[in-house]
């Protein structure tokens, strides 16, 4: 599938787009590219390592669960929650081991600099996830080796959840990162939709009840999971998107050139294959216009494709 950017009639970039969306019996209705690619999920994972923390005997709230699998934007809501999950355990923010940053999201970035913040394991997008790892694992500072008991309980939740673990790595935050084919990712969002499991049916419920702290203002995730009941969204980090959708369907993408700006029109053409209505809000956020001096000049949009199967 490509993704095409727009500009005063002319095609000014493409990017290209595979993706596996799944009914609600696990059968492919729509795919575009190799489904047997092979890709980190990235933080689109978090809801299995939130999983894998609570079988680990984290003590969460749903809060705390949501803001454990999120990849937030940094705004005080968000600082606010992960701080108040670590002091509950007696812990601290400079107990995390995720490394420093600054908000991911912009307005909150830059209110964060103009308030005279720095770059903390707090702030970084992943603080969240992070603070449920050191709750499961005690406060054990060693929480993030790949041979730590929680680590490998989040291997073993993906597997179960999604599909063999291809291969591993680092990301970005210091975690292990993980990967599995592209058709066994879209299993993941599957597995939260129609969850008999109750600690996984809790990871969902816990997403779908705080949308805004799995993401954050204006972010995909978030709007799609408030426009849409019943919807579970997460995105990762080089262009990788996993939702659920509210008839049960699932949906996992990922963009060649990692641009996240992809994921939303892939992510429109499933729904609209899937035939259901899209809010405007998600449109909107989804599909961007193409913005010159001020005023809109172009669009995102799929590329008609004839190698695209449903």
């Amino acid at each position: 599938m490509q993704v095409e950017v727009v500009r005063g009639g002319l095609v000014e970039s493409v990017h290209e787009v595979s993706l596996v969306a799944l009914d609600p019996a696990g059968d492919p209705f729509l795919t575009a590219g190799d489904p047997g690619w092979v890709v980190y999920g990235r933080s689109a994972l978090k809801p299995a390592q939130t999983v894998a923390a609570l079988r680990a005997g984290a003590d969460l709230t749903d809060v705390e669960v949501a803001i454990a699998s999120a990849s937030h934007s940094g705004e005080p809501v968000h600082l606010d929650a992960v701080t108040a999950l670590l002091t509950r355990h007696g812990l601290s923010p400079d107990d995390l081991g995720c490394i420093p940053d600054l908000p991911l999201g912009v307005d909150a970035m830059h209110a964060y600099l103009a308030a005279g913040g720095t770059a903390t394991p707090l702030a970084m997008n992943c603080s969240g996830k992070h603070a449920a790892m050191l709750v499961a694992a005690g406060g054990d500072p060693g929480y993030l080796d790949p041979e730590h008991p929680l680590q490998r309980g989040c291997r073993d939740a993906l597997a179960e959840l999604a599909g063999p673990v291809r291969a591993a790595s680092t990301d970005g935050c210091g975690a292990p990162a993980f990967a599995t084919t592209l058709a066994d990712l879209a299993r993941l969002p599957l597995a939260l939709a129609g969850a008999a499991d109750p600690v996984v049916a809790r990871v969902a419920g816990a997403m779908r009840a705080y949308p805004h702290l799995v993401a954050g203002t204006g972010r995909l995730d978030t709007v799609l999971m408030d426009a849409l009941p019943g919807a579970v969204a997460k995105s990762g980090a080089e262009g990788v998107l996993v939702a659920a959708l509210p008839d049960g369907s699932a949906v996992a993408a990922k963009a060649a050139d990692g641009a996240a700006r992809a994921l939303g029109p892939a992510l429109l053409a499933v729904l609209d294959t899937a035939g259901i209505p899209v809010p405007d809000a998600v449109r909107a956020v989804a599909a961007p216009a193409v913005v010159g001096g001020g005023r809109d000049v172009g669009e995102l949009r799929v590329r008609a494709d004839p190698s695209l199967t449903g």
